[in-house]
């Protein structure tokens, strides 16, 4: 069922942006891997699925994001050491990454 949850080419070109943006985050000591991005499809599809459509909207893949990403970064030990957490700066990312149209 998941396998034939729609995903548009603009919201595949979202979740590498995001992908990116973890990369290039100066928070974030290692960033996600492209490995990363096949997870957020995954899991953004499952959303789909659950929400019972059959295509990915970008609040799916919103939602994908943080439980996806959080373990796979890591914090820079002086964002560490400020309390700041994956989660927050993930959620930061989120906010910053515009949706391609």
């Amino acid at each position: 069922m998941v396998s034939k949850i729609i995903v548009e080419q603009h919201l595949l070109k979202y979740i590498a942006e995001l992908i990116v943006a973890t990369r290039s985050n100066r928070f974030l000591y290692l960033g996600a891997s492209p490995r990363a991005s096949i997870s957020i499809l995954k899991a953004s599809k499952a959303f789909a699925a659950m929400a019972g459509r059959d295509f990915v909207t970008p609040e799916d893949i919103k939602r994908a994001v943080t439980p996806v990403l959080h373990h796979r970064v890591i914090v820079t030990p002086e964002r560490e050491m400020e309390g700041v957490t994956s989660k927050q700066i993930i959620n930061q990312i989120i906010e910053t990454v515009e949706i391609p149209r």
